[in-house]
């Protein structure tokens, strides 16, 4: 929708804008195509098309730049090139679309293969739930030493360079495993929902995630300032739209990593607060007591900062996902229009051995985002400080329950606290069955 209310502001004001001019010198400069200069026989010269046979004009190119060739001077968006960037919006909104939908669908599906990891959590809370008095925490012990000992534990995962390479690749394969789930559960739950143990943390993520797909297909209007700015820059020679092909797929290795990275101080955080916590419990046992035994208590969860996040802002790393996707669409979709606009043979298009580089990019952006990126994106955001919407629990017996059963429940409950509403309290009950 943003995208056709510019392609209707253009229409709008298409006068204006073909009456803007520019100095000769900076049109010819700023052509995505070299001049060629044919020169016949009798000496005269004349401009030859480089783009291709196909009968089409070039952007440059217009009839009506009469009012700024009166002046010596050249048109800034001739009627033609307004034309043809009503094509090319058209072609963005269609490709960012897809795009935001194949990446989300393919995220989301692979969010889902997490919902047996959810349920086998709460079944076995719920199984243990009498044994360990409502508390959880015996029930992740041995998985919460294993994520510690993979993520956490090691002497160069303490050196940043190391730690940040690791993380890098990290998220080329199993970028979530099992123990790491149960991990950020644990310290999703204990922060804000720290009565519920039981609590559905798969079902939060996938509405947050369905909240920030909002945000990712849309266009704001940094993006769009960004795509002027490159069909500016996309000068002849400079191969602008070589150089950057690449932008989206360093920035999503960038946020991946820093998501990977997130973890790994999760659980460094969680062996330095363990380690103070055994020092310490190993100075109040005395020898005799301690018979040369070492205390060990058990680890405590992990603990949700914004502090793990680039400018203490997890909004940041959805801005730079929203970004990447953009970018991609913007290059897919500018490949196309090209295509279909000039033809293959375009000098635009430039030679082969760009246009393939530039089409295993987006690809190699598109699958890593939707199986890495944003399934890492749509659990490590909850480890921050705010919850983005909190909704009231219910147990599992809860939200089983008609409307008629939690009425009468609610109707015994307020005759226990106050004996001198029993009798109207039953009177409620019965008119609730018999409705």
């Amino acid at each position: 929708m943003l995208l056709g209310f510019i392609s209707l502001l253009l229409t709008v004001f298409q006068g204006l804008i073909s009456r803007i001019c520019i100095p000769t010198h900076l049109s010819i400069f700023m052509l995505p195509c070299k001049k060629r200069y044919i020169v016949h026989p009798n000496g005269t010269e004349h401009y030859s098309n480089p783009t291709t046979n196909n009968p089409q004009r070039l952007l440059f190119e217009d009839t009506n730049s009469g009012h700024c060739l009166h002046k010596g001077k050249a048109p800034l968006l001739p009627l033609e090139a307004l034309h043809q960037l009503h094509i090319f919006i058209f072609v963005l909104a269609v490709v960012h679309v897809i795009f935001c939908v194949t990446i989300m669908t393919l995220g989301a599906a692979r969010i889902r293969q997490w919902k047996s990891w959810e349920d086998s959590i709460r079944k076995e809370i719920e199984s243990k739930k009498g044994l360990t008095g409502g508390n959880d925490a015996q029930v992740h012990d041995t998985d919460h030493l294993d994520f510690l000992n993979e993520r956490g534990a090691g002497y160069w995962r303490k050196a940043a360079v190391v730690s940040w390479m690791i993380s890098l690749f990290k998220q080329c394969y199993a970028s979530v495993t099992k123990s790491d789930y149960k991990a950020m559960r644990q310290g999703f739950i204990k922060k804000h929902y720290p009565d519920a143990p039981e609590y559905n943390f798969h079902h939060h993520m996938m509405q947050t995630l369905a909240v920030d797909f909002k945000k990712v297909i849309g266009v704001s209007w940094y993006l769009w300032l960004f795509v002027v700015v490159f069909l500016l820059l996309n000068v002849a020679g400079w191969n602008t739209y070589f150089w950057l092909s690449f932008l989206p797929l360093i920035l999503l290795l960038l946020v991946g990593a820093k998501l990977q990275h997130i973890i790994t101080r999760l659980a460094q955080e969680v062996l330095v607060e363990r380690n103070i916590h055994d020092h310490e419990a190993q100075l109040q046992v005395t020898e005799t007591k301690r018979d040369n035994h070492e205390v060990h208590e058990a680890a405590p969860p992990v603990k949700p900062s914004d502090d793990y996040f680039w400018f203490s802002s997890p909004a940041l790393v959805l801005n730079l996902i929203h970004f990447i996707l953009f970018q991609n669409s913007f290059e897919i979709g500018f490949f196309f229009w090209i295509l279909f606009t000039y033809g293959f043979n375009s000098c635009i298009m430039d030679k082969l051995g760009f246009i393939i580089p530039r089409l295993i990019v987006g690809l190699i952006v598109q699958v890593l985002c939707s199986y890495s990126t944003l399934p890492l994106y749509a659990i490590v955001t909850q480890m921050g400080s705010k919850i983005k919407f909190k909704e009231p629990f219910k147990s599992r017996e809860e939200s089983t329950r008609g409307p008629i059963e939690a009425s009468q429940i609610q109707m015994q409950s307020m005759a226990k606290e106050s004996p001198q509403n029993a009798q109207n309290s039953e009177l409620c009950t019965i008119v609730i069955e018999e409705s």
